[in-house]
């Protein structure tokens, strides 16, 4: 029992150490783009902001991440876990309320791992359906993200789109490199390599039905968001055509993956004001679209909070 003991208070030192590093990061992140904008100006912009446009941007998040659910769904059906698309959605908005409203050293994933292995699973084969949901999400948004390249190339100084494009190519890469591994049986000897393998494994699984479904919902889930982002700038006086924000917001989105701020929270605004302002955009009405658009995923995540409080009353 000390021994658990004293495991549990190391663990959860380190999950402080962690989550203070990351307001940290966001705090001083938010002070240097305070910095370099006129603060009056985005107040200014956030009043003059269109309602009508604002709440169609949020219908269009909520419809993002209700596709995700169900997109999490089909792949973890074609992995056998079976269960019903209800328990799929609750358990998705349930994990993004625990990412975006309330970012804890508890992450969403975990939340989904702990749903899933409520229902008789093993944990491990939990963890491999919400790794692939997340890379079939990334690979969507960065074909796309090729895609918009192609309208305009010229979009971005020349540096700027070549370190994009070599991030987008990259991940694609990734996502090829990890679907072609599943033949190749000499990883067994590595028990350090058949992870990749079975990752592999699984990704095949994981299209073998649906495939038109799968490829469709994880195509329109970040159409959806792009279409978001862009209504909040359209709401915020932004005249940029859809192409802009498909070639400027999936590596602000990607680079949210890495685990150094609050959901994100940062990363977000500093990315897109440094790409945005590339093009001539005024950094003030930038940070306002992202802060926006960052609230609207957290309101659009409520319905997780309301799920998780019930489900806690259940359980007393």
């Amino acid at each position: 029992m000390p021994a658990l003991s004293h495991s549990l208070k190391s663990l959860i030192s380190v999950n402080s150490i962690k989550l203070w590093f990351r307001i940290l990061v966001t705090t001083s992140i938010f002070i240097l783009i305070f910095r370099s904008i006129d603060i009056n100006q985005l107040w200014a912009t956030l009043k003059q902001a269109g309602l009508g446009l604002l709440l169609a941007a949020l219908l269009m998040q909520f419809g993002s991440t209700s596709v995700s659910a169900y997109r999490w769904q089909l792949i973890m059906h074609n992995l056998n876990f079976g269960q019903s698309v209800s328990f799929y959605w609750r358990s998705y908005f349930k994990a993004s309320f625990f990412n975006q409203g309330l970012p804890t050293s508890i992450g969403g994933d975990a939340v989904k791992v702990l749903d899933v292995a409520g229902q008789g699973f093993r944990k491990r084969d939990a963890l491999y359906g919400i790794m692939l949901d997340r890379i079939t999400g990334l690979a969507a948004l960065m074909w796309l993200n090729l895609a918009a390249y192609l309208f305009d190339p010229d979009l971005l100084p020349d540096p700027i789109y070549h370190l994009t494009l070599l991030l987008v190519v990259s991940s694609l890469v990734g996502f090829l490199v990890i679907s072609s591994l599943k033949n190749l049986s000499w990883f067994d000897a590595y028990p350090q390599l058949r992870i990749v393998r079975t990752v592999s494994e699984r990704l095949h699984q994981a299209f073998l039905n649906n495939r038109l479904l799968l490829i469709g919902s994880s195509l329109l889930i970040p159409i959806l968001a792009m279409l978001s982002v862009f209504t909040t700038g359209l709401a915020l006086g932004l005249r940029y055509d859809l192409i802009t924000y498909f070639i400027i917001v999936p590596p602000a989105i990607f680079l949210t993956i890495i685990p150094v701020s609050l959901a994100g929270w940062g990363i977000r605004e500093g990315t897109l004001v440094a790409l945005f302002s590339l093009i001539g955009a005024d950094k003030a009405t930038i940070l306002t679209m992202s802060i926006l658009y960052g609230l609207m995923q957290i309101i659009v995540s409520l319905p997780g909070f309301i799920i998780y409080l019930s489900s806690r009353k259940h359980l007393l």
